[in-house]
């Protein structure tokens, strides 16, 4: 039951990053994208942890923690040089 469960869980998930990539291509301002990429990077650390659970090891879950540390730092950093023009003061 659990391996449907994941594959299932896994599927949608795939719908929602193609759907983040048209909202990322079609958005209609800079702050749509920067969401649509920061949306994408949790999908991504959502499958890696998925992928971990269906092979049954935990070096997976430390890959999505590593993702989801850069998305942070990333995302971060764009939104700062948005609203005040460069990174380092």
């Amino acid at each position: 039951m659990l391996k449907w469960a994941v594959i299932i869980v896994a599927v949608l998930i795939c719908i929602a990053l193609f759907l983040n990539l048209w909202r990322l291509i079609q958005g209609p301002n800079l702050q749509d994208r920067i969401l649509a990429l920061d949306t994408m990077y949790i999908n991504s650390i959502a499958l890696i942890i998925l992928y971990g659970i269906h092979m049954g090891t935990g070096l997976y879950f430390e890959a999505a923690l590593l993702i989801a540390m850069l998305g942070f730092v990333s995302t971060s950093a764009l939104c700062k040089y948005l609203l005040r023009g460069d990174l380092i003061e």
